[in-house]
């Protein structure tokens, strides 16, 4: 049928946003069309939408992450369609998947802070019940103050769904269980940057008081004041490679199954030492 299918979370999430137009761009210039359905991190909802586009005769199908109903991967494999797995690397190499380790990210995030000298961290991580990548995460983070002797108690985590509002009532609720922390880190980038508008409306300095650091590098965490430190995911990049493996073995190709690709971190004006204790 010449077409393919993707199934995403929120594609309002400007870093699914970013992927999904360049796998649409891939696809088009080799005269495939991109049917797009979206699920709120919801297993049932993706594995009805995995559903109706092999019903619908896509030729390949593009998903999001390591955690489906067993289901959605019988569906595809019982009619002989192959998909992608982006933004996750399966260790055990049993999938084709495209992506980055989040918790070799999240340490590195959380080594520039400790190399800043903070020791009093707390992190607003997303849904680790629903999402794989916000556990990785949250386990790069735990990683990686274990292996300097720093705690993380569990009042100074707390779970959301990732937007900007979420991240406001997030870090208010961490200062008011367990204040005493100068640096935060955010699931995501939306995450944050409610962090950072909570601060400023608290007079809170950022980063004289509170260092805040974030994950994705979406375009407006460069435009903030200050920028905002964080992880760049290469989301357009994931998408384009997607796309780009799906059409190689439709054409008969061997493709790796496995294929990694950066994920920096992009320190910029939200992070720097913790305040002197007077």
């Amino acid at each position: 049928t010449r077409t393919i299918g993707a199934v995403f979370p929120p594609v309002d999430n400007p870093i699914f946003a970013g992927a999904t137009h360049a796998l649409a761009q891939e696809l088009a210039a080799a005269g495939y069309t991109l049917l797009l359905a979206s699920h709120d991190y919801d297993l049932d909802a993706e594995l009805a939408a995995t559903r109706a586009l092999v019903e619908r005769g896509a030729d390949g199908l593009v998903l999001v992450g390591l955690d489906h109903r067993p289901e959605t991967l019988a569906v595809l494999e019982r009619a002989e369609v192959p998909y992608e797995i982006t933004w996750s690397l399966d260790d055990s190499a049993r999938q084709h998947c495209i992506g980055f380790s989040h918790r070799g990210a999240s340490i590195r995030v959380t080594q520039h802070l400790l190399d800043l000298g903070h020791r009093e961290i707390a992190v607003i991580a997303g849904d680790t019940r629903r999402n794989d990548r916000a556990r990785e995460r949250l386990a790069g983070v735990k990683d990686a103050l274990a292996a300097r002797g720093v705690k993380l108690p569990a009042k100074r985590v707390v779970e959301t769904d990732f937007s900007v509002a979420n991240g406001r009532a997030a870090f208010a609720k961490l200062l008011e269980r367990a204040p005493g922390f100068t640096a935060v880190i955010g699931g995501n980038d939306p995450l944050a940057i409610g962090a950072l508008f909570e601060c400023r409306d608290r007079g809170i300095v950022v980063p004289g008081r509170m260092s805040i650091a974030g994950f994705d590098d979406i375009e407006l965490a460069g435009e903030l004041s200050p920028a905002l430190t964080t992880v760049r995911v290469p989301s357009a990049e994931i998408g384009r490679e997607a796309g780009r493996r799906l059409l190689a073995r439709l054409a008969g190709k061997a493709v790796p199954t496995i294929k990694e690709l950066p994920a920096p971190l992009v320190v910029r004006g939200t992070t720097g030492p913790p305040p002197a204790k007077p």
